[in-house]
């Protein structure tokens, strides 16, 4: 036997009364931690299977500080896995003379240690996101230098802005006096239209007595 396979630790709990599809689920959670790790996880694990997978641990470090003379802090979970074991078939009435199935599958579950200097298998931290690099930060925006103009220039745009602004009121003055002029002339071509005369009243007819001859 090789060096490597006497350090090799293994505890084996057969024919616990358990389905292997919920003794898995656990099993892979201690897998490739080491021996603290493995009670953390398994010590706050809510699952009925760690209770179980945490004797066959327990165990398996007791194996190898007894028998090995090795550290139990200082071993790694190098291997565990769960094996179906075998099914009992119980049966129970139901109506109209049939009978259900019911079956109690059991499981085999091993858990395998080994020190960390022997090649224990360790867990790979999670491949970091690549570092995204800062984005610049957008220059301000310079804004254009106003043109300066020679002060002749402007004296003489002001001039002609002002000028623009009185043409119109001139013309308006001058649209407004004709208007008024026309005004009398269509009210004296149109002559006064006549009262209308009051009806006479009709007055009423008195009615004659026909005297009988």
């Amino acid at each position: 036997m090789s060096a490597f396979e006497t350090q090799e630790v293994r505890a084996v709990a057969k024919w616990v009364r358990m389905s292997p599809r919920k003794a898995r689920l656990v099993a892979e959670h201690i897998r490739g931690r080491s021996v603290p790790e493995a009670r953390t996880v398994l010590a706050f694990t809510q699952r009925a299977a760690a209770r179980e997978i945490e004797k066959v641990l327990r165990s398996a470090v007791a194996n190898a500080e007894a028998n090995h003379g090795l550290n139990g802090d200082s071993l790694v979970v190098s291997a565990a896995y769960v094996d179906e074991g075998p099914v009992m078939k119980r049966w129970r009435a139901r109506a109209r003379g049939r009978v259900a199935r019911i079956k109690k599958p059991t499981c085999h579950i091993t858990v395998k240690l080994v020190p960390v200097a022997d090649g224990a298998i360790t867990q790979t931290p999670a491949p970091s996101a690549p570092a995204v690099p800062p984005t610049p930060a957008p220059e301000p925006e310079t804004a254009p230098a106003a043109e300066t103009q020679p002060e002749g220039e402007a004296q003489t745009v002001e001039k002609q802005e002002q000028e623009q602004e009185t043409e119109p009121e001139a013309q308006v003055e001058t649209e407004e006096q004709p208007k008024q002029e026309t005004e009398p002339e269509a009210q004296a071509e149109t002559p006064a239209e006549p009262k209308p005369k009051p009806k006479p009243k009709r007055t009423p007819r008195k009615k004659t007595e026909e005297t009988e001859d």
